[in-house]
Order: C-alpha cells, then structure tokens, then sequence
C-alpha cells in the first residue's frame, strides 16, 4: 500500500467526541485533500477505530498506532481485519505495539515473547493478516529484528533521526520503516519548547522510551526534570525551518513515511489550522 511520503498521527481522530460528532471524519477527508498519505490513530486504537475515517475519504491510508496486543485478542483482531480490508482494499495498516508496564499492569508479561504469541495468533486465525499489512511499534534492537522477519516494517515512536538511521540498518533495504516525529507549530523559542517539554516529559518516565534515549546516548541527567534542552530538540522540532530539516533528516536516515505528530496543549482538540500550515511546510503530496 502507498503511505507517501509523510502522514498525520493524531490522538483526536479517534476520540469519541470527535467520531461521534462527524468532526474526525470532517477532518480525516482534509487530511486526504492536502495531501497527506496516511493518517496514524494514536492512543491505542483498535481496528474499528479506522472504520470512520476510511468511510470518510476515498485514498487515503489509515492506520494503527499503535494497537495494543494487551488489549485484543489476535483472532478478533484478525477478523476484524479482513472484514475493513475487505471494504477498503490497500487502505489499512495494523500497527501493533507492546504499550508500557505501568499502563498495563499485571497483564505486562515477557513483551517479546507476548509479541511472538500474538503474531502467531494472527498468522494462525481463520483470516490471517499477512505480514506485509502489519508493521510494530519497535525501539529495540530485538523489536526490530521481530519488525524485519514478521512483518512489513516498523512504526518507531519518539525517535531522533539517528535512532532511525540505526533502525534502517537492522531492517535492511526492504522494510518499511515510518518513525514518528513531533512537532509544534510555534515561532516563539521559549513557547515550543516549553511546549515540547510538556508533552515529553511525560514519556521519559516509561522505562521502554528512557531506555532507548540511553541508548542513543542520552544520560539520566538529560532525562531529568522533563528533558534536558538538547534532547527535547532532538525528538521535537518547532519553526518552519527545523521541522522541514527535521522531517528530511529521518527521510536521509532511511524513513519511508515520517508520520508527524502536530503537538498542542490540548491533544484531543483537533489541531486541522496547523496541519494546514504544516501541509505549506512540507509539501506532502
């Protein structure tokens, strides 16, 4: 299926006031007429999450990211696949994910092997989802490798282009690979960072982000009271010019698809003025 080159994730398209009110759907078909090539459902979205939106527009790719593999199980999963990809022929993309500990709980065992079990439960089910209409939320080196053998790719979340450059050489040439990036639509320095800092911080308190920035070479100190400057800058970028660099420096790294995440105070308001802007900035289409 054809993602190009950069797509929206969002945690608004798939909040129940917004469905419920048509203004995702609303949004959704703007999305699709300036260009972007995939819309990205944040917060954990289950595949009937897609349903509206792909309802709604007629090209564009919507997918998961990411599902929970906590929160379904793989053979409703499966054939609630094969009954929206049914519909919408090329247009849905299972994203699936491992989640945090701390949100899952006691259910949070052994994610690597969990991820296996689930796999095996999709390619097992009555309607199998081919791999190749499937990719994982991956960070990790072993993640990574689970993203090259057993589907197409991986969808990294809170990357910095280096971590992308990195994931590129584990997933060899073939792979999808779509990491996610922030941004705020926002001249003023102070303002984005604060901003940026806001929504990160609460991130590099779940073990699997900290751990990735640690490997990237980011110290406790940097993770630290909401981020040190230099690492907030490296997984956000603000201003017309650093976002274009930005979203090109993951393309360079080896991105296929950059699916960027507009980030404001409010995240369940959907953001459609600066996904406009954005659309002048990087020319999606």
């Amino acid at each position: 299926m054809d993602l190009g080159r950069v797509g929206i994730w969002d945690i608004g398209l798939r909040m129940e006031d917004n469905v419920a009110g048509g203004a995702a759907a609303e949004a959704a078909a703007e999305l699709e007429e300036l260009g972007y090539g995939a819309i990205w459902l944040g917060s954990s979205p289950g595949v009937e999450h897609a349903v509206p939106l792909l309802k709604a527009t007629s090209r564009i790719v919507v997918a998961t990211g990411i599902l929970s593999i906590w929160d379904y199980e793989p053979a409703d999963v499966a054939a609630r696949h094969a009954a929206v990809t049914a519909e919408h022929p090329e247009r849905f993309l299972l994203g699936l994910g491992v989640s945090h500990e701390v949100l899952v709980k006691e259910r949070y065992q052994h994610p690597m092997a969990a991820m296996h079990a689930f796999l095996d439960g999709l390619d097992d089910a009555a309607t199998p989802v081919p791999a190749t209409q499937r990719v994982l939320a991956a960070l990790g080196p072993r993640m990574l490798e689970t993203a090259r053998d057993r589907a197409a790719g991986a969808h990294p979340y809170l990357v910095t282009p280096e971590h992308t450059r990195r994931a590129r050489r584990l997933l060899g040439p073939d792979r999808l690979l779509a990491p996610e990036v922030k941004v705020v639509m926002e001249a003023d320095t102070d303002r984005a960072r604060a901003v940026a800092r806001g929504h990160v911080s609460g991130y590099l308190g779940l073990p699997n982000y900290a751990n990735n920035m640690r490997r990237l070479g980011y110290t406790d100190a940097d993770l630290a009271e909401g981020g040190s400057d230099e690492l907030v800058a490296s997984v956000v970028a603000w201003g017309a010019d650093s976002i274009s660099e930005r979203v090109a420096a993951h393309e360079e790294a080896g991105a296929d698809h950059v699916c960027v995440q507009v980030i404001t105070d409010d995240r369940t308001k959907l953001p459609r003025r600066e996904w406009r802007e954005l659309a002048a900035i990087l020319r999606p289409a």
